[in-house]
């Protein structure tokens, strides 16, 4: 089967440098991926047909400022959501802040500032358990 794994999702192309350490980590391990750059501001129907078509069993959403993206395609799937913040200002914390504050029904795991491996590591946790 040549489904994916594990849906990196990028609000913009200025975070392909979070998008390459999470995908090196993919990589490494041998995991099935696909990477798009969809804004949950600017194209929400895009990012809406992603969450909702997807064959992955984990989404990576990578988001800098108000960081909706996560939240936003948590709510369009009952798959695992991971969100990284970016550090595009305030040092990160509006985005860690944003990703963290999940209504209740929209769960969205969070890893730090800036850290796609561990996003990485995260959702290779999950797809163990899920293969199980």
């Amino acid at each position: 089967m040549n489904e994916i794994e594990v849906h990196v999702i990028a609000g913009s192309k200025s975070d392909q440098r979070i998008v390459e350490k999470t995908t090196a980590v993919l990589d490494e391990h041998g995991i099935k991926y696909a990477v798009a750059y969809a804004s949950a501001h600017i194209d929400p129907d895009k990012v809406k047909e992603i969450a909702i078509t997807s064959s992955a069993k984990v989404f990576i959403c990578i988001a800098g400022l108000a960081a909706a993206l996560p939240g936003v395609v948590a709510s369009h799937t009952t798959k695992p959501v991971i969100g990284v913040p970016v550090n595009a200002a305030l040092g990160g914390l509006d985005s860690l802040l944003s990703i963290v504050q999940m209504p209740k029904g929209v769960p969205v795991a969070t890893v730090g500032i800036d850290n796609g491996a561990n996003a990485a590591h995260l959702a290779i946790r999950i797809l163990g358990v899920a293969n199980k």
